[in-house]
This record gives structure tokens, C-alpha cells and sequence, in this order.
């Protein structure tokens, strides 16, 4: 059974970072697809980004526009992490945080069809 747990969000203030970081488990596939996604209050969820790791070792990210050149994905699959730095963090980057898996046979680029979630990590951006 694939867990995933996020940690790391919280409150800041306009222009701060943050480091989010998601603890996964049981999510064994050679190849992986994971990702971030969020959702703000009265807003649909949205992918934030994505990382495609391929069993070679080599690896892809994808961004929404909306965090591009603010945010990095990694993964640390030794210690069976993935990690969101978030810089330059604006009011609108406000929302509920979520960590997500699917099997790497899906596309990894696709938004909509996601597995594995987490809980959620809360992230306040105030100006």
C-alpha cells in the first residue's frame, strides 16, 4: 500500500521560502511519477509540479506556469523523499499543499490521473 505524508508547510510572509517535503512508502516501481499539487479555498486543485524518474537514473520535471522559476522538485529515492523548495512565495501561493503518486506507465506529464495522495500541508502566504 503506497503512503504518502506531507510536512513543512506553515505560515510566511510574502518574498519567504519554504521546503515541503513528502515521506512516501510502499511506492516501489522501478520508474516513478510523482508530484505536488494544491488547492486554495473556492479553487480547483492544480498541479504545481512533477518529477519522472526513470529506473536508469535519469529524470524530468515539469512546472505549471504559476510556480516556474520559483519552485524546484526533487527527489531523494534513498530515503524515500520528494521535496518542493519554494521561493519568492506570493499571497496566491496560498493553499492546501498535497503530495501525489501514480504508476509510471501513465504519462508522467498528465495532471488528471494521479493515484496516490497525502493529507495535505497547509501553506499561508502573507503580504
Amino acid at each position: 500500500q503506497v503512503q504518502l505524508v506531507e510536512s513543512g508547510g506553515g505560515s510566511v510572509q510574502a518574498g519567504g521560502s519554504l521546503r515541503l517535503s513528502c515521506a512516501s512508502s510502499g511506492y516501489t516501481y522501478s520508474s516513478e511519477c510523482m508530484g505536488w499539487f494544491r488547492q486554495a479555498p473556492g479553487k480547483e486543485r492544480e498541479g504545481v509540479a512533477s518529477i519522472f524518474r526513470h529506473f536508469s537514473g535519469s529524470s524530468s520535471t515539469l512546472y505549471a506556469d504559476s510556480v516556474k522559476g520559483r519552485s524546484t522538485i526533487s527527489r531523494d529515492k534513498n530515503n524515500d523523499m520528494v521535496y518542493l523548495d519554494m521561493n519568492s512565495l506570493k499571497p496566491e501561493d496560498t493553499a492546501m499543499y498535497y503530495c501525489a503518486a501514480k504508476p509510471p506507465a501513465r504519462q508522467c506529464a498528465r495532471w488528471d490521473d494521479y493515484t496516490y495522495w497525502g493529507q495535505g500541508t497547509q501553506v499561508t502566504v502573507s503580504s
